[in-house]
């Protein structure tokens, strides 16, 4: 699975993600429901049915579908809004889910944005929807290990974040396990997340290891609403288009004989 974020962020977010599906090998994306664009991504997602919908959750940034409040702005506010209960994570999550069914969509994933599915109390919050919604598949948010001094010149703060994210797997398996949910085999996307040009994808192509994988990305187009968003990913997000539409790359997929699929297929 080649799968976008953030799609419900921006109009020209929305184009992107629905140009990478159409002329390149993006196969699904996760739609926000609580996104600025959340309207316009769903009379794109209602016109290209082929395209794959699932949940990015959101507890970090906008607005609350719950509260009509702003959310917490960081990882830290989140979990200190969670302490002293200010925020209903499982009933904002469930409205978030909601909005989406009932804009007449059928969503197939969830994830979460800046994958604060990996907190424990939202963890059990999550594997608890997917099982009362029906919505078996949940992103496991760790990179398949990349070897061959790809990631030398990878940030430190990154590398060490993606190491810390390791260390919650044993636990993440657990509670996907007692709720029956499922995941992939491998995942990438996260230490190359701003990265992804043509060549980098063309590599990391080559290295996907044997399986089922998502790979995360961040498509779309750089316009004035792009620009206006508070957010980092902005010019990168051209950028992964252009390599996701890249004829090479899809020669590159057929090369090492992977198979593009999304998670209605499975």
């Amino acid at each position: 699975m080649v799968n976008a974020d953030d799609f419900g962020f921006t109009p020209d977010v929305n184009e992107g993600i629905v140009e990478a599906h159409l002329r390149g090998i993006l196969t699904a994306t996760s739609l926000m429901a609580n996104g600025p664009a959340f309207e316009d991504a769903t009379r794109r997602a209602l016109d290209v049915p082929s395209l794959d919908i699932g949940c990015h959750l959101v507890l970090i940034g906008g607005t609350s579908l719950v509260t009509g409040k702003p959310l917490p702005e960081t990882v830290a506010g989140l979990l200190n809004a969670m302490a002293w209960r200010r925020i209903r994570v499982y009933d904002e999550m469930r409205a978030q889910v909601e909005r989406i069914v009932d804009a007449g969509l059928r969503p197939t994933h969830l994830d979460s944005h800046k994958h604060t599915h990996l907190a424990p109390p939202v963890l059990e919050a999550v594997a608890r929807l997917s099982e009362a919604s029906g919505i078996r598949w949940v992103r496991r948010p760790f990179d398949f290990p990349i070897r061959d001094g790809w990631l030398d010149g990878m940030p430190l703060a990154k590398r060490l974040t993606s190491g810390a994210l390791g260390l919650l797997r044993r636990r993440f398996h657990r509670v996907m396990e007692s709720r029956h949910c499922r995941t992939t085999d491998h995942f990438a996307g996260f230490q190359i997340t701003g990265t992804l040009q043509t060549r980098e994808l063309m590599k990391l192509l080559g290295l996907i290891p044997i399986g089922l994988t998502e790979l995360m990305c961040h498509p779309g187009k750089c316009g004035p609403d792009l620009r206006q968003a508070h957010t980092r990913l902005k010019e990168s997000r051209e950028g992964e288009l252009q390599a996701l539409t890249a004829a090479e790359v899809r020669a590159q997929v057929q090369r090492v004989g992977i198979e593009l699929v999304n998670y209605s297929q499975l």
